[in-house]
């Protein structure tokens, strides 16, 4: 578990996942992700959360977010690359009550600051679409530089927009 003065990052417990399946069936939070709307039913994400539990896997690590005792997402480093030392970041804040207000960028830094000092990690990198651009500012805000990008990757509201790369060096935090 680790914490910062608002938010705890902590491990997932079942009870989450009623939040979570609000989160999961709201059609705006597939648009800020790059996906397309599809519903799922508590019980599917029941099942994969108690499927979780038996598994174990190094290539990722997630976090339950919680604001004064509140589930409101989810956040994880995964695809570790323990060769060239690099990760994948994800953040989804699910709760609208807590966009744009400072919690994603809070989560980022917390999620940067595990990966560099827990992990090792030398880069961690995330992917998200040029129409997102709150996530973009957050990124830029902790960091990030655009990395990458490729035209017309992704469909969105009927039309294809580019997903962006993004990157965080170890070495650019120091500076």
């Amino acid at each position: 578990m680790f914490r910062s003065k608002r938010i705890v990052l902590r491990a997932f417990v079942r009870e989450d996942m009623e939040r979570q399946c609000l989160f999961e069936n709201d059609p705006e939070m597939w648009f800020w992700d790059g996906g397309t709307p599809k519903p799922i039913s508590l019980e599917r994400l029941l099942a994969g959360h108690d499927a979780s539990l038996n598994s174990s896997s190094d290539d990722s690590v997630s976090f339950a977010i919680e604001v004064e005792g509140l589930y409101i997402g989810h956040c994880s480093l995964h695809n570790f690359d323990e060769t060239s030392r690099n990760c994948e970041l994800s953040v989804e804040i699910g709760d609208r009550l807590y966009w744009g207000k400072g919690f994603g960028r809070e989560v980022v830094n917390m999620l940067v600051d595990y990966a560099f000092t827990h992990r090792q990690m030398n880069r961690v990198w995330l992917k998200t679409h040029s129409e997102n651009e709150r996530a973009m500012r957050c990124y830029a805000a902790c960091g990030f530089v655009e990395e990458g990008r490729l035209r017309q990757q992704i469909w969105i509201n009927g039309r294809y927009v580019d997903r962006i790369y993004m990157g965080l060096l170890k070495e650019d935090l120091k500076s």
